[in-house]
């Protein structure tokens, strides 16, 4: 399936070229989401391209599988509602009417297409060395909590909300209906549960406990609201 991708696309983006690093050592971490479905004949290569950029630590790589295509003769078994008001939260930011799969946005600031590989990893290469106004540490206690902290290095310019994410690291299903019936199809980092813990309006620094709920990753994300841009993003695994 990788070859789908382009060889090329891979090799111009050079941390897929290094052997990925300790997580300690990577604190401004790219998030890139990608808006799917298994009723897309379209998504597949994106779908690849995700588990590519899933293996390095420098990137939060989060799979949001949407509903509007299930009425086409497959229901995705991932897909949600809540994912699909997601992306359309993106696109009335953006000031657009419509939305499209596979869409990948990138530190919820600029999306593309998300099987034009080059174009994401351009974009990837955009963020990776911008700085930070938001510090973000993550830490799994004992009795399955997770403790989240938070502290404003400048004003971030508005209120940030919190968010906790919850992914499954890899599934395959066999599809047998819809456009890519036949197939059995490898998912990465998709995402089960997104939860919104509250506002913060980052004039003190940011405190809460959450649970872990088994031993999925977890994910949180500091964005300006609408959704907008990303201020920071950890993960634990």
């Amino acid at each position: 399936m990788l070859a789908r991708i382009g060889i090329a696309a891979l090799i111009s983006l050079g941390f897929l070229g290094q052997a990925p690093v300790a997580l300690a050592e990577q604190d401004h971490p790219v998030v890139v989401e990608l808006y799917t479905s298994q009723g897309c004949s379209s998504c597949p290569p994106a779908d690849a391209f995700l588990g590519v950029l899933a293996e390095h630590e420098d990137v939060i790589a989060l799979g949001f599988h949407v509903d509007y295509w299930d009425y086409i003769g497959w229901r995705d078994v991932f897909g949600s509602p809540a994912f699909s008001a997601r992306q359309k939260g993106y696109a009335r930011a953006a000031g657009r009417r419509s939305v499209y799969t596979p869409q990948m946005i990138v530190q919820g600031d600029r999306d593309v297409v998300g099987n034009h590989p080059m174009d994401v990893t351009d974009l990837i290469q955009t963020y990776r060395d911008l700085p930070r106004d938001v510090t973000l540490t993550l830490q799994r206690s004992e009795g399955g909590i997770v403790r989240i902290r938070a502290e404003a290095l400048r004003d971030p310019g508005g209120p940030l909300m919190v968010q906790v994410i919850r992914y499954q690291p890899e599934a395959s299903v066999e599809i047998t209906r819809g456009e890519n019936a036949g197939n059995k199809l490898t998912y990465t980092n998709i995402v089960t549960d997104w939860q919104v813990l509250g506002e913060w309006d980052a004039r003190a620094p940011f405190a809460a406990e959450v649970p872990a709920k088994g031993e999925k990753p977890v994910v949180v994300l500091i964005q300006h609201k609408g959704p907008g841009p990303i201020e920071a993003a950890a993960r634990l695994r």
